[in-house]
């Protein structure tokens, strides 16, 4: 059995073009997060999945591999699904979703994620939380908060604060979710066939269309942040967290 990285990217965004190529203390920020894949000791491939030249080149460049995939694809997801089409995996192969803007992404990460494949017979996709200390990332609704079951199956994915804590001096928890996914390959190739959801459409995030149509997602808490890059001003952040 294989266990796959791939990495989407893409160079159009509205909020942030060319964020892939922005260097993070002299290098790429796409270099920071492959680099980092790599150091994953669980893992036996590890590729960027892109649809524009740039991008494929500056991977090129500093050793790494890149798969063309199309400009047609709906989500980050979509585009992994394609590339790992394109790398002929088995459907039984895992194929771990690693966000192109987690420049600070611990390798560690991604043997929690993939865990629950060799023990829990139900999995399907996984994907990390993490308990928050920040109170901003509560209410900041560019970090996802989750909830989940007392099984770790996801309940919600949201922007809004989840959950919310009617009473006071009630304490609880807020977890972050964090942008690593891993799925089977057969998993990806039913999801990239599925309608947009329209809990998907509303918070543009692309995880709620696998529980709107009944699937589950095991949720892995994680002790280790992996904060992204949204905008300019997030990259001295990030490389001041970086030493």
């Amino acid at each position: 059995m294989k266990i796959a990285v791939i990495i989407p990217s893409r160079f159009g965004s509205s909020r942030f073009e060319g964020k892939p190529l922005a260097l993070i203390l002299g290098k790429p920020m796409i270099q920071r997060v492959y680099e980092a894949a790599l150091g994953a000791k669980n893992v036996t491939d590890v590729v960027v999945a892109t649809d524009d030249q740039r991008i494929a080149e500056a991977v090129s460049g500093f050793g790494g591999r890149a798969v063309m995939t199309s400009g047609e694809n709906r989500s980050g997801t979509d585009r992994v699904a394609e590339a790992a089409a394109r790398m002929a995996l088995a459907m039984d192969d895992i194929v771990i979703n690693v966000q192109g803007d987690q420049p600070l992404l611990d390798p560690r990460c991604l043997k929690h994620v993939t865990a629950p494949f060799f023990s829990d017979g139900e999995a399907g996709m996984t994907t990390l939380a993490y308990k928050i200390v920040d109170p901003r990332e509560i209410t900041n609704p560019k970090d996802v908060k989750v909830t989940f079951d007392v099984r770790g199956y996801a309940l919600y994915f949201s922007r809004s604060p989840i959950p919310f804590g009617r009473d006071a001096g009630i304490p609880f928890d807020t977890y972050k979710h964090l942008g690593v996914y891993a799925y089977t390959r057969g998993f990806l190739e039913m999801f990239r066939k599925l309608p947009e959801g329209r809990l998907e459409a509303i918070e543009k995030l692309e995880q709620l269309r696998a529980l709107e149509y009944g699937h589950k997602i095991r949720i892995v808490v994680t002790p280790y942040d992996s904060p992204e890059v949204d905008l300019p001003e997030d990259i001295p952040r990030i490389e001041a967290l970086m030493g």
